[in-house]
């Protein structure tokens, strides 16, 4: 039940800046074989996992978050999700209704095309001419280009501030290549560039993170959970390591729900909606290298997944009295 993977958290642990170097977060390293716990810092991972074979996400965040205005003169605020069908899943706070226009810097404009169930809206963007005046739609690209120079860093909200300078960077990791996330993957914000090339064997796919990330889970039995779903792709030398029988690192969730999708399905690249539980366990990733997460998310059962709610509660437990910092900014927990 949902219900009980709730925990209490002091608000003070909640992490609302990032630490620096990245390398010197908290970590905890849990041993399921020998049911120990190990209390470090993250720079010292290899002693633990340094023979096996990490796997990263190499999405890129873009700055998805944008302010506006209405036609009729009103402020509005939109976080772009993710494209969908011909146009893009977006969230928008203020009233909009279908045919709505909203009007941003940089000659963009969103049209509203549907109001969905789920709180999200579906828009076309498009862009003004200076010289002829007239609007046209645009590609991925070019919309990112433009959110680049009018948008915001789309920080979580539980971070409760707006997003500064220091954001553009360390909320972003160093090996970030691909556009399209709207969250990062935040395990792998911890690693620096001198860390990385400590470690031999490494491969890296892609899943973009959505805002469903930040989803939470609203039924009471886990079971009827609706998933949300995010683009994924993996290269082929990547998946012939996935097909091989080397000891994997999972560096996040993202990467996690994106090698055991290929581990039930084969498939290269599509949309990953896999639901990790206790009733849905890992099949491939040995290791898992994670961040603390938000009470009764999907994150947690996905830990929950490799170890059960019990002994996921302990662990969250024990960060906590050791005054842990928890989320996307804060330690980080391996699972070996």
């Amino acid at each position: 039940m949902v219900s009980s993977y709730d925990y209490n958290l002091p608000e003070n642990l909640i992490a609302r800046y990032p630490v620096t170097p990245r390398d010197s977060a908290k970590l905890l390293v849990y041993d399921r074989k020998t049911d120990r716990i190990t209390h470090t810092v993250f720079r010292n991972i290899l002693d633990f996992v340094g023979e096996s074979h990490f796997i990263f996400n190499n999405t890129k965040v873009i700055k998805a978050r944008i302010f506006g205005t209405k036609e009729t003169g009103g402020k509005v605020e939109l976080l772009l999700n993710r494209p969908y069908r011909d146009g893009y899943l977006v969230y928008i706070r203020g009233k909009v209704k279908p045919g709505s226009r909203l009007f941003f810097d940089k000659g963009l404009m969103a049209e509203v095309v549907e109001l969905l169930d789920d709180g999200s809206r579906v828009v076309k963007f498009k862009v003004k001419s200076e010289k002829c005046k007239t609007e046209k739609e645009i590609d991925f690209l070019q919309l990112v280009k433009i959110l680049e120079e009018i948008g915001h860093v789309p920080l979580p909200p539980y971070i409760k501030r707006e997003d500064e300078k220091i954001d553009e960077k360390e909320y972003q990791t160093v090996f970030a290549k691909k556009e399209g996330a709207v969250a990062a993957p935040t395990a792998s914000l911890h690693f620096t560039d001198e860390l990385l090339n400590k470690i031999d064997k490494k491969s890296y796919l892609t899943l973009h993170v959505g805002a469903g990330t930040f989803k939470p889970v609203d039924v009471e039995d886990i079971r009827e959970h609706k998933m949300h779903s995010e683009f994924f792709e993996i290269p082929e030398d990547t998946a012939r390591v996935l097909d091989g029988s080397e000891e994997i690192v999972a560096v996040g969730t993202t990467v996690t729900r994106t090698v055991e999708y290929y581990a039930r399905t084969g498939k290269l690249s599509g949309e990953c909606d896999l639901f990790l539980n206790p009733l849905n366990p890992p099949i491939r990733v040995n290791h898992l290298l994670t961040n603390f997460h938000l009470p009764k998310s999907t994150l947690i059962m996905l830990v929950a997944a490799f170890i059960g709610r019990k002994k996921t509660l302990e662990l969250y437990e024990e960060a906590i009295k050791n005054e842990y910092r928890f989320y996307s900014y804060g330690d980080a927990m391996l699972i070996i």
